[in-house]
Parts: structure tokens; sequence; C-alpha cells
């Protein structure tokens, strides 16, 4: 069918037009559809008026989206309407001025447009409607039956700049209280018609506080999470999204203040009394023992050990904190059993606990817990015989409790409510109905209660338990067959086919002659440890890290070979039937891999992280590895060049001791040993603790350190 014969037939009012396959259409022009309101937009404002009505910026572009019915229409055939808007105000005289403007033509379903033109007048309302027209008929305008009106208001002045103020955090005061404490400051502008004011803080948080009704001020919370200066920076924003100048609001943070209670729980052994650095002294019961082991590398000295009877606890005769109020309270704990609730800390309430840090037990298995206002949170997986810091916290700004374990959130936070609790505090149970329960059995060291948040950063850090360094063998010598430590600790011992390789006496430098040859230069420093892949090793006396507890090794290491026959181990240290660590090249996936047994029995399951990375060929600088059992988060992880990666971590949740000698270039192999490695060897270091950011974190990225 032609386009010429639907012309033709198309002048018949009221024919038919078949086409090929039989079917009829009406050819009656339909006029186009009434545009909707919300397909209408002053800018970028929808369609309003009366109480409604949008402020502007500037005199905006009207839009609207128009439809023309295809029922009219051959399906192949182009539907095109065109747009005619009206827009009218009233003028200062009193006069009505009406403006009008028609559209190109476009499809129908397309967005036209209007962009008004400037004599719009400013702080007026200017009402406007639309009407599409497909040069038969014209669609009813947008404000008949049930439309509406448009409206909007150019403004066309800038709000004025907002004032700043603070009772908690006075501008230009040296120094005020603190970190963990909210302050509140209020931001109001001189301009009536401020409905929302944009701020910043120095590093955060930055947001849109809104005003209660237009020109009102707004009242933002605010906790400091570190100390120094700090810049508030607010812009009051008005109706028609104006923006006013930037106002500066400069105070001065303190560092979180001290706790309010404290025990170090160092007390002598034999003391029935345990001393508070701040605080009321606690008695102590009969089950209560001074003079236990503290946590390594966290400045304790003794702790207090807790025999779970009812005997066994601490009381104060006195509330610490006001726990309707943010609060925090923690302690380092080390469990003697996980199969019962038990209580580290708690306050008393009325017949129960007003709140309750510690161990509750379930389907799910053990798991650390802060219970408060009827909520608890739980997570973590406690060990028997095992360190952890916990935290409990009230924020009582934003009605929510956390729990930190070892530095870090666990479980969902919970809203609650707290009621007075204006009892006793106790270490080591918890107040029931009929007396206390949940006794603590097992180790409990520096309670510390604070009246304020503890913000994430100080968790940590109360959390920390710093690394110690237990070895650091540089390679750059070797006497009577041994390689020193640097401070004087164990040497290494050279096997044979061990050697410490230096630059020959007599070599010269191309750098200060460039017509020598060249010599190889040592890995570090002045000399590397030189092994030969078959009997070449290096080890000490004794074992160097408990492998049941966290520790970090680093080396650095070049393979002689670019194509190794055999997996080689580079660091290693032995129980009585397998090794509790080693670290090795294997050739046949071209991998670093750190592996791990989870138990001392020969063909035990084994936990293995790896790195792809090709082996050196003998050139180059070789590789900086380092191994981190983190004993408190349950992981181990593998650092190549001072990166970790997901395929470098996995999870162990318990280390075993080893009693054997830590070996350089070798592992346990049956009743001998092993994947011997044939390389060199530099910077071996051993420590007591996981170092959490692992070697990138310990300047490994130019220094080959972990010091």
């Amino acid at each position: 069918m032609t386009r010429h014969r639907r012309m033709v037939v198309a002048g018949c009012v009221g024919a038919l037009l078949a086409t090929a396959s039989g079917t009829a259409y009406a050819m009656d022009n339909l006029p186009p559809e009434q545009p909707l309101v919300q397909d209408l937009q002053s800018e970028q404002e929808p369609c309003a008026t009366a109480d409604e009505t949008p402020y502007v910026s500037q005199v905006p572009r009207l839009s609207a989206k128009l439809y023309d019915p295809e029922a009219d229409n051959q399906p192949s055939e182009y539907s095109s309407v065109t747009a005619e808007f009206e827009a009218w105000w009233t003028d200062t005289a009193g006069a009505e001025q009406r403006r009008t403007y028609t559209s190109i033509t476009l499809s129908s379903g397309s967005n036209f447009y209007w962009r008004m033109p400037d004599d719009v007048p400013a702080n007026t309302v200017v009402s406007w409607r639309v009407r599409a027209d497909d040069g038969k008929a014209t669609s009813p305008w947008s404000d008949e039956g049930e439309g509406s009106v448009c409206s909007f208001v150019v403004d066309d002045v800038s709000p004025e700049k907002a004032t700043i103020s603070s009772p908690e955090y006075p501008e230009d005061v040296l120094w005020v209280d603190g970190v963990g404490v909210y302050g509140t400051f209020t931001m109001d502008s001189p301009s009536d018609d401020v409905v929302s004011y944009r701020y910043n803080f120095t590093g955060g948080p930055y947001g849109t506080a809104e005003a209660e009704s237009p020109g009102a001020a707004a009242t933002l919370s605010y906790l400091p999470l570190m100390d120094g200066p700090n810049t508030l920076t607010v812009r009051a924003i008005d109706r028609s999204g104006r923006s006013s100048g930037e106002s500066r609001y400069r105070f001065y943070v303190k560092s979180g203040r001290a706790p309010v209670a404290r025990w170090k729980l160092d007390d002598p052994a034999g003391s029935r009394t345990a001393a508070a650095e701040t605080g009321t002294a606690a008695s102590a019961g009969t089950g209560v023992t001074f003079g236990g082991s503290a946590p390594s590398g966290t400045g304790a000295s003794a702790t207090a050990s807790f025999d779970g009877s009812g005997h066994g606890f601490l009381t104060t005769g006195a509330p610490a904190v006001d726990i309707r109020k943010s609060f925090a309270a923690s302690a380092w704990v080390r469990p003697a059993e996980t199969g019962r609730a038990m209580t580290v800390v708690s306050q008393d309430a009325d017949g129960k606990p007003g709140f309750t840090l510690g161990l509750r037990s379930g389907d799910g298995g053990p798991a650390w817990s802060f219970a408060i206002g009827g909520e608890q949170v739980s997570g973590g997986a406690p060990e028997t015989g095992e360190w952890a810091h916990l935290l409990g916290l009230y924020d009582a700004e934003t009605g929510r409790s956390h729990l930190y374990v070892n530095g870090a959130e666990v479980g969902v936070p919970a809203e609650v409510s707290p009621a007075e609790a204006p009892g006793a505090f106790q270490v080591g149970r918890a107040r029931g109905a009929a007396g206390y329960r949940d006794r603590w059995h097992g180790d409990i060291g520096d309670v510390q209660v604070h009246d304020r948040v503890v913000v994430p950063d100080e968790v940590a850090e109360l959390a920390l338990r710093k690394p110690k360094l237990l070895g650091h063998w540089s390679m750059s010598d070797a006497v009577d067959g041994a390689t020193p430590e640097q401070s004087g600790g164990a040497p290494l011992r050279l096997g044979p086919g061990a050697s410490v390789y230096r630059i020959p006496e007599g070599s010269c430098l191309p750098e200060a002659d460039p017509d020598c040859e060249p010599v190889p230069l040592p890995l570090v420093g002045e000399g590397h440890l030189s092994l030969d892949g078959e009997t070449g090793y290096a080890a000490t006396d004794g074992p160097v890290v408990d492998t049941a507890d966290s520790f970090t090794l680093g080396v650095v290491v070049r393979l002689a070979e670019s194509a190794p026959a055999h997996p080689m181990t580079v660091l290693s240290q032995a129980g009585e039937h397998t090794d509790a660590f080693k670290v090795r090249y294997e050739p046949s996936t071209r991998t670093w891999q750190l592996v791990m047994p989870v138990k001392d029995e020969a063909g035990a399951p084994e936990k293995v992280v790896s790195w792809v990375k090709g082996a050196d060929g003998g050139v180059g600088q070789g590789h900086r590895l380092a191994v981190v059992y983190d004993d408190g988060a349950d992981t181990i992880k593998l650092y190549l060049d001072g990166q970790t990666n997901t395929d470098a971590t996995t999870t162990l949740s318990d280390g075993w001791h080893s009693e054997g000698a830590l070996q350089i270039g070798r592992a346990k192999a049956g009743d001998g040993w092993g994947e011997y490695l044939h390389g060199d060897v530099d910077e071996v270091q051993a420590y007591a603790g996981a170092l959490r950011s692992g070697v990138g974190g310990l300047g490994w990225e130019s220094e080959p350190c972990l010091c």
C-alpha cells in the first residue's frame, strides 16, 4: 500500500482503509492528550501552586512531556505535536502580563521546553500552563478539569551568611573537652527564606541540616573523633537553592578525658583490695588471686584470677557511672572456660544488673556479649586460655549500644533505653533476683569505665598488643659458623652448604670505577646468607616465636633458579611431627605460600595462603615476605613486598605451640629435613604479636626492616 493511496482514501470522512491482510483502521483524527501535572516542571521543580509554589534561583526553563494518541495514525506513520505555552503575572502597577510560546514540532512523548524571557520579574508569582497541538486539534490546557496551573517565583538574591555558635565548643577557646564528648552547633542566617544549611567539619562529617521552617535556625550534634584544631564550614541555602557565602567556625578539641574509674588489677599477691587509679577501691572476695600474668605487649604488669565461685568477685559498694548517659566499660580478659554465661563487669540495679559485659553461651556456641536496657549485642568467638580485650559502649546521643572485641566492632548495634542503675559496680559477677550469678572463671586485667563515648581509634589503642622484637638477623657476617642476632640474642647457626656472602676484599664498584668488572651486591646491607639447595640451612638453638600465640616474621629472599624442580622453604618452625608453619615457594603453581597445619600431626589438614609470583632466577633484589598470625582475630596473612590480598589471608582458629628451632632454608620432612632452598636470604626478623598493618605499615616499601 503506497503513501499516495493512504492519502487519497483518508480524504473520505468515515471511510475504511483495507490493508493487505484485511485489517481495517479508523481514520478520524483524535486530539492530543491533556498534559499531566506530573509531566510538568519549572526548571527542575515539579508543578505546584499556591502555598507549594517553588522558588527558583533564575528565570526558569519550563518543560512538559506531551502525547498524541497513536490510534488516529497508521502504525508506520509519525505522530507529531507542538507545545503551546502560556504564562502570566501581575506587575507592580497591578496590570496583568501574559507571554506565549509555541515550540518546534517533535514526536509524541517528547519533552518540550520554553526558556522564559528575561523580563519575568523577581519576587513575583508567575503562573503557566501548556497544551499540545497536532496541527488538526489541540488538547485541553493543563489547568483544565482535574489539572492544575503551575507557578514559580524567581529569587535573584542570595541569603546572608550564617552565624555559628556552640555552648560546648566555643569559638577560638583553647582547649575544650574533648574527644568522645558530643557538642551542639547552631547555624542561623538573618535571611528569612533560608531552609537549610550545608556543613562540613574538618575530616568529616559533612551534610545538610534542615531548618524547622523558612528563616529558622538549625542545630546539629557533632562527636569529635580526634583532638586538635577543627573547623566547621557552613553555607546557608534559601528555598530557591541559592547559597550564601561561606562561614567558618574554628574550635579546639582536647584529647579524650581519662576514665572515671580504673582498676589495673596489678595489686600484689595476697591483696584483699583492688586499688583504684581513679574511682573507688574495690574489695576482693577470697576467690580472687592477684599477681597473675598479663597479656603481652599491653603495658600491663599483672592481672587478677577469679575462681568462678561465689567468692570470686570485686565490688566497689558504689556505682561507677550513670548508665543512662553515654559510657563505656572495658577490660582485658582470659576465660578458663567458655561453656556457660560469665560476667566480666556489671553494675547493680534493683534485683538485676543495669548492664553486663561478658560471655554468653548458646546454640551457636560461646560469644562475647554486652547487655543493657533489655537488649544484647554479641559477637566474636571466646577461646579458653586466650586473651581478649572487651569494650561495651552505650551512646546516649544515638541511643545505641555497641560491642568491641580486640579493637574491632562485632555484632549489630542495638537500640536501647537504659534504666537507672544506682547500685555497686561489680567485677566478676552480675546481680540476680536471688543474689549474684554468672561468675567469672579466668583472668581479668585493667578494668576501665569512661563517662563518654570511647571513639574507634581509642578502642583500637586500648586493645593494642604492641609486638615485641624477638630477633633480627641481618646476615652481614658469620663468626665461628654463626651469624649474630643484632641485639646480642641467640645467633643463627649455619649448616653445611650455607655461607654468608660479602663483597670480596679489593673489589671495585662501577660507580667508583666505570672500567672495573662488577661484582654481585648483597641483597641488603653488607652481606646475605647463600644456600646451596642441597644441604644448606641456618637455624637457632630453639624456638623463637610462640606459634600458639600471635607472631610476625619477615624475610628478604631471592631464588637462584627461574624454574625450581621442587618446593623450597625459606622459613619454618617445627613441632614434634610437622611444622607449625612454613613459608615456601611452590613451583607447580608459581606461588609463595604460607602453610600452617591445624595440629601437630603428620598429614594434618593445612591452612594455606598464597601469592602468585614467578621465581627470580638469581637476578634482582629479591622479595620481602612477611607472615602474620593474629590469634585474637584468628587470621593468618602472607605479605609480598608490602601487599596482601584475599588469596593471601584466611582464618586459623587455634595455633599450636611448637618446640622446634627456627629454620632458615628447610622444612620438616618425615623424620628428617627437606625442601632445601637454593638462593639467598637476608634480614630475618621475628616478633611476638601481630603487626596489624603488616609490612606495608612498617616502611618495608623503602626499607627491609620491620622494626
